[in-house]
């Protein structure tokens, strides 16, 4: 536990930025595992659903949850699935 008020502060931040970060990963889980099903069952938005999940782990790379690296082979994976528009 922490006993001086600067690391009693840094704890108070990261429990609000913990949360944060695992909200917006499980956003972005959702929304790849969506367009994975859309693309799949070939339904006629997936186009729509993986250009959605592209523009979320665009995002999660701005906020600093993923690293580029990463969003770059998950965005790359998705493209390779998705049908052609």
């Amino acid at each position: 536990m922490a006993n001086i008020a600067s690391a009693e502060k840094q704890n108070r931040k990261m429990i609000k930025h913990r949360a944060r970060n695992r909200a917006a990963m499980a956003t972005l889980r959702t929304a790849v595992k969506k367009a994975r099903n859309a693309v799949d069952a070939k339904q006629a938005d997936a186009a729509a659903v993986v250009k959605e999940a592209i523009s979320i782990i665009d995002g999660a790379v701005t906020k600093g949850i993923l690293k580029r690296n990463t969003a770059s082979r998950y965005v790359s994976r998705l493209a390779t699935r998705a049908p052609a528009s």
